[in-house]
């Protein structure tokens, strides 16, 4: 069995991230989604809780793709699972760049893990979650940057803060 990791902080999971992931699961035989927690990115907005529980809901139609937080480092998960593959998007020089570094990294801890490096759609070129959470703080419409069956939650989300800060 072929089995590839797709990682990130998903904060939150945009239908970018869910392209990356459903282009893999076309490709390989089982997909593991690590949710990491991230400690080192500023301006999180959701919980790693959160954060998995969105993307759990985003993928549930891919039969082949299952999700999980995971605080250590992405070698270690790849090993757990049995992964032969970490996949990447990349949406230009600049992600290539650092994502290029990654996969050096994660062969020297892991040697024989790949790492392929999908290139964004056209369409999601320019998105990412800290694009998603302005949209988010700002009150856009989500429905052309987040998965659907996430919006309930990220929606509930702002009713909550509302009612936070009108206190």
């Amino acid at each position: 069995m072929k089995t590839a990791i797709c990682s990130g902080s998903f904060d939150p999971i945009t239908l970018g991230h869910l392209d990356i992931i459903r282009r893999a699961a076309a490709c390989f035989d089982e997909i593991w989604v690590c949710v990491s927690p991230n400690a080192e990115k500023r301006n999180q907005m959701f919980s790693p809780e959160r954060k998995l529980q969105m993307v759990r809901l985003a993928v549930e139609p891919l039969p082949n793709v299952k999700a999980e937080l995971w605080p250590g480092l992405l070698a270690d998960f790849a090993a757990a699972h049995g992964a032969q593959a970490i996949v990447r998007g990349v949406r230009g020089v600049s992600d290539f760049d650092g994502e290029y570094q990654m996969a050096q990294i994660n062969r020297g801890l892991r040697p024989g893990l790949e790492s392929l490096l999908l290139p964004a759609s056209p369409e999601y070129q320019h998105f990412s979650s800290s694009m998603a959470r302005e949209m988010i703080r700002y009150r856009q419409p989500l429905e052309k940057y987040l998965p659907p069956a996430i919006i309930p939650l990220v929606e509930e989300l702002r009713k909550r803060e509302e009612e936070h800060h009108g206190q």
